[in-house]
This record gives C-alpha cells, structure tokens and sequence, in this order.
C-alpha cells in the first residue's frame, strides 16, 4: 500500500509495501475523463488535490486491469502479465510503485503546467527516467507503405504498460497540447486532469455528470437559499 499525504508543496509518500493479487479486483470502473493517456494515468488517484487522496492502483493487477480499459493491453495480454507476476512477484511490486512513483511525478508536473509554472526537477528526473526506458522498446514498422512507431513486444516485460505512458506524456509535453491542460475545479479536491478542447479554455470540471453536475446543484441551492432569491418568489 501506498499512502499520499497533502503539504505545502505538493504530496508526500509512505510506503508500506504494495501488493500483488492473483485474484481478481473488485468491480471497477476506470473514468477515463482526461483525453490523453498520460492524463487518465494520472487521474489514478481519486480526489488528488484533497487531503486525503484515494489509490487506486493498490497491487498489480489494478495496474493491469487499468492498462486493459484504456487499450494499452489486450485481455489475453494482461492475462500473460498476471500469470508473469504470479511467477515474479517480487518484481511485480517493483514495477507497481515504480508506476505509482512515475504517476505522482507526472500529476504534478502537469499541474505546473497548468499554472503556468516550471515543474519540479526530481520530478522530470523520473519521468525522463522511464522515457529511457520505455524508448529502448520503440521501434519503426512498415505495413506496404505505411510506417509507423510501434513497441517491440515482449510478453514477459512487467513494465510493458508503462511505455506508451510515457511517451504519451512527452507527446503532450512537447507540443501545444500542454498549453490545453486543465484540472478539475471541484472545491472538495477532485484534481483530475484534461484536455481542454473547449473555445475559450471554458471546461471547468472533470466530467459534467460528476463534479459538474455536483456544482450546478450546489449553485441552485445556494440561490434557492439566498435572500434575494427569497424576495421575487
């Protein structure tokens, strides 16, 4: 288990040793709200800008099983991972806070980046850390005419989700895009990240059936309660 806490700054890590599970997770239903990979990445955490943010990447297969709702891995793919794991465990676990330290790094780099501000050295250092790693695997294709990047495969590579992460990231990164990143304005601390593709940069919450939703009630009933409101009923 991996414990965040909030200070002055940015989160702070506590580990207690994460896990690796051969049985199968609860049902879980990843939100994959961000619009880039990196971005869904990084919202593995709920309420990330709270006091007391929610893992969810507790052992091995939640990252797997992660990997497999964002189309980084097919089934029969994740399945190999876990029966890899099950045979490593040791190094499951590495790959699993290694995943989790990488997602710390990029959550706030990207909210540097959203307040306009130059991120945190160490954490470049551990995102260009895994972009090493991850880009001795990349590699050239040819379909007839058509070339493309693609990753070099290896069924026993614990780590193998991770790559398009954090290439994901520096795409982002290295482009206008990262001028487009927003962070969910929920007062409770949400903190999720996006891509904002609205005119203007007008996108205000995560998703509008959740944190979007919360806040046009809370504003209809804080009008409703409101004395001017009182007065023209």
């Amino acid at each position: 288990m991996l414990t965040f806490y909030w200070a002055f700054g940015g989160y702070t890590s506590i580990s207690e040793g994460l896990e690796v599970s051969a049985e199968k997770s609860a049902n879980r239903e990843w939100k994959l709200v961000g619009g880039e990979l990196c971005l869904d990445f990084a919202n593995t955490a709920d309420w990330h800008a709270s006091d007391s943010p929610h893992e969810q990447l507790r052992t091995y297969e939640d990252l797997v099983d992660w990997a497999i709702h964002s189309g980084i891995l097919d089934k029969a793919s994740g399945e190999q991972l876990l029966l890899e794991a099950a045979r490593h465990p040791s190094a499951a676990r590495g790959v699993l806070k290694r995943a989790v330290t990488l997602r710390e790094s990029l959550y706030r780099i990207f909210v540097a980046a959203v307040a306009a501000q130059t991120p945190d050295a160490a954490n470049l250092n551990i995102l260009n850390e895994e972009l090493a790693r991850a880009l001795r695997r990349l590699r050239l294709t040819c379909d007839c005419s058509r070339w493309a990047w693609d990753w070099k495969e290896d069924d026993r590579a614990l780590d193998s989700m991770l790559w398009p992460v954090v290439r994901s990231a520096a795409d982002v990164l290295t482009s206008h895009k990262h001028a487009k990143v927003g962070q969910c304005a929920d007062d409770r601390g949400c903190g999720w990240l996006f891509l904002d593709l609205s005119k203007n940069r007008s996108r205000r919450w995560c998703a509008m059936e959740d944190c979007g939703n919360r806040a046009k009630v809370l504003r209809h009933y804080r009008l409703a309660r409101s004395p001017s409101f009182k007065r023209k009923v």
